[in-house]
């Protein structure tokens, strides 16, 4: 039987000053001839990375939806999308939120390709690790992919299998977010027992797997998990510690450094789309995301942002506009996306540990980051004190990455801080083409309020 995958459609944004959208349609491609052998089960995993930094993915549309959602990111430009979702009237025929949902789910399609095929594979030259390392990658991306799915809208239907007709893979109902996030753990327990020890930032090893299961365990409450398995990152400082200024995981070209847990590379020739958005005209960008005087000036800050101010600048005069300089690269577009960083990790511990009772070593953990910052040592004494220092240490921690919104969600705390008109916005829509080619995602089915 031929293969075939079912390709949603998929919204590509292009142009200069406002929104011009071309629809892929639906479309049937024969792969009954994609993995067969060693060299072509290393460019089906090499295409699955490609796709998680693609620019409807890792590459733009993910974080951006995030950062334009967490109230220190403004909107300077005139695509209504955008607009629409930095001021949290996001719609379910917003185009960003189509782009995102349907590039998660070509990345979960290939990855589903490569977990039933690859064992397949009767190569002698296919070595069983390089084949476990395939799998084992394949394997941790799906479950990145759900993981994103279920902060960003939920409990989603769980694909597990390729598509090998248009038929297949129909008619499957929604899983709750429990289920769903039952299925990451799974994927990540799988892809643990193949991926190899060794350090590398741009592929999946050991480590990633741990780093992704702390945060995992962060978002479903298991404080002592989300503690083991930060600490079993965080341990290795000979590979992982927190480098010094803040800005040389990113300044002077930098790549890889040991601040990175998971980094995407990019090349000319794969692009990571933020800098187009981030920089001034002066610097071949657009700056259509810019932060806010807010975020500005807790940057600037000494005592807040310290050296993190290094993630902003400023234009000459007269114009005098702040931009966001953590995407810069020339060529345009050869910046990586920090997709974890080990500054998430002691984070994360230190929330655990606050959830625990052990207020001196989540503080320890907390002033670890800040120091690195060069900031003050924060004096939080008390678990609500420690909560509010680890979100507000976020804030300007992570403010270009994809961190705030969610985190804002998973707290509880997105209603307040963002002043919310109702929660039913701590969720994205579904996007609404999908609801008309499949029921199991409209009606009652369909994310609530929009």
């Amino acid at each position: 039987m031929k293969k075939y995958i079912y390709i949603i459609p998929v919204i590509l944004l292009l142009g200069a000053c406002k929104k011009f959208l071309t629809v892929e349609p639906k479309l049937n491609v024969d792969q009954s001839q994609a993995i067969v052998d060693a060299g072509s089960a290393g460019t089906a995993t090499n295409g699955l990375f490609n796709t998680l930094a693609s620019s409807g993915y890792y590459g733009e549309n993910f974080p951006a939806i995030s950062y334009l959602a967490g109230g220190d990111i403004q909107w300077t430009g005139s695509q209504s999308d955008a607009s629409d979702i930095n001021k949290h009237l996001t719609s379910s025929t917003n185009g960003y939120i189509l782009t995102a949902w349907t590039t998660i789910y070509e990345t979960i399609s290939q990855a589903n390709y490569i977990i039933a095929d690859v064992p397949k594979v009767t190569d002698p030259l296919f070595t069983t690790a390089t084949r476990n390392q395939y799998l084992g990658e394949a394997y941790f991306i799906r479950a990145l992919a759900y993981f994103d799915l279920a902060r960003g809208w939920g409990g989603v239907q769980l694909i597990l299998k390729p598509t090998t007709t248009p038929a297949d893979n129909t008619g499957i109902p929604r899983s709750s977010l429990a289920d769903t996030y039952a299925q990451v753990l799974k994927d990540l327990n799988t892809a643990e027992t193949l991926v190899p020890s060794a350090v590398n930032r741009n592929r999946v090893t050991q480590k990633t797997v741990w780093a992704l299961k702390a945060r995992l365990y962060l978002y479903t409450q298991q404080w002592a998990l989300a503690e083991q398995y930060a600490t079993q990152v965080i341990s290795d400082a000979t590979d992982y510690t927190l480098v010094t200024p803040y800005s040389a995981f990113f300044a002077n070209n930098a790549v890889a450094t040991k601040e990175s847990v998971f980094e995407l590379a990019y090349t000319v020739s794969n692009t990571n789309g933020h800098s187009t958005w981030w920089l001034p005209p002066a610097l071949g960008g657009r700056r259509e995301w810019a932060p806010n005087t807010g975020l500005v000036a807790l940057l600037n800050n000494p005592a807040i942002g310290g050296n993190r101010s290094a993630l902003i600048a400023q234009t000459a005069p007269p114009g005098n506009l702040w931009y966001g300089q953590l995407y810069y690269r020339q060529p345009l577009g050869t910046d990586p996306a920090y997709v974890i960083r080990i500054a998430e990790l002691y984070f994360i511990r230190s929330e655990a540990r606050a959830e625990q009772g052990n207020l001196s070593g989540s503080l320890a953990d907390l002033n670890a980051v800040r120091a690195r910052a060069g900031v003050p040592a924060s004096t939080a004494a008390t678990l609500s004190d420690l909560l509010l220092a680890l979100e507000k240490e976020r804030e300007v921690e992570f403010p270009f990455e994809t961190d705030r919104f969610f985190n804002l969600v998973r707290t509880g705390r997105a209603q307040t801080v963002l002043s919310l008109p109702d929660t039913h916005l701590y969720l994205f829509p579904i996007p609404y083409s999908q609801t008309l080619v499949d029921p199991e995602l409209a009606g009652a089915n369909a994310n609530p309020g929009y």
